[in-house]
């Protein structure tokens, strides 16, 4: 008898649990969303203060405009042989 009513109880408060989370569950994940969507708002309005504040003159260097020295040395010259 302690057992069918353990189970009885279980799944009185099983079905309890489900009827309160269908009735609030909406209304949670409407304020995680509002929440959420401000969180993103008040990250998204300073990264345009950040690139506001970085406006400025940009210089193009091109291989042309460079200057290179004759004794520069580029990289090493490696000769491969092919092997049969």
């Amino acid at each position: 008898m302690g057992f069918l009513k353990a189970v009885l109880i279980i799944l009185l408060v099983y079905y309890l649990f489900k009827i309160v989370v269908r009735m609030f569950a909406p209304k949670i994940l409407g304020y995680a969303a509002k929440k959420t969507e401000q969180h993103f708002r008040e990250k998204f309005e300073g990264f345009q203060d950040v690139r506001q504040q970085q406006e400025g003159e940009v210089t193009i260097t091109t291989k042309s405009d460079r200057k290179h020295d004759s004794s520069e040395k580029v990289g090493e010259y490696i000769d491969f042989e092919e092997v049969d």
